[in-house]
């Protein structure tokens, strides 16, 4: 359900660009993200930080496409959250007790404080990246074309990264677990 309410935004922005156009797709944006953001709250009674950030940046960044009737500003949103996020995922490597990625996936994995740093690093360099792709996508392709790529292109790289995580985790904990048993015998 969570999963749904999160795309729920992206979905009716393109459906919106596709009926009339980028400004009025903003406008849409602008109406439907706090609408999830506060449903988002109802359901869990806990605010999603990223998301209210992503709220938060479309306001703003869409306010300036509306006033300015420039899509420039838009573009720059995923962009700007990304390297926003990648930046707090580098930050928790001296601030706090664990990295954020530990924090998130701690109890799915047994892993030494080096490779909790490593996972950490793999996900800053993932907003980077994808943070970097968007603004490459919005300045050499077609608006139109931008505005599908934030869904299914972006979803793509998600995966992409998420799959290639799952099996670096599965194969970093393997083998801990083996030098722990062979530590035992």
């Amino acid at each position: 359900m969570h999963l749904l309410l999160d795309y729920i935004p992206i979905i009716a922005f393109i459906f919106a660009y596709f009926y009339e156009d980028i400004f009025f797709a903003t406008g849409v944006l602008m109406a439907v993200m706090p609408a999830v953001l506060a449903a988002q709250w109802l359901l869990t009674k806990k605010l999603n930080r990223i998301y209210a950030a992503s709220t938060a940046l479309v306001l703003i960044l869409g306010g300036f496409t509306l006033a300015f009737r420039n899509p420039t500003f838009l573009y720059w949103k995923p962009t700007v959250l990304n390297w926003a996020i990648g930046l707090v995922f580098l930050g928790s490597q001296w601030i706090g007790e664990k990295t954020i990625a530990q924090r998130m996936l701690g109890s799915a994995a047994t892993l030494e404080v080096a490779q909790w740093r490593r996972l950490n690093q793999m996900w800053v360099g993932f907003f980077i990246f994808s943070g970097a792709l968007n603004i490459y996508v919005a300045y050499t392709f077609s608006e139109a074309f931008w505005v599908k790529f934030k869904l299914f292109g972006m979803l793509g790289v998600t995966l992409i990264f998420v799959i290639i995580q799952t099996i670096w985790l599965t194969m970093t904990s393997q083998k801990n677990n083996s030098a722990n048993q062979d530590a035992e015998s």
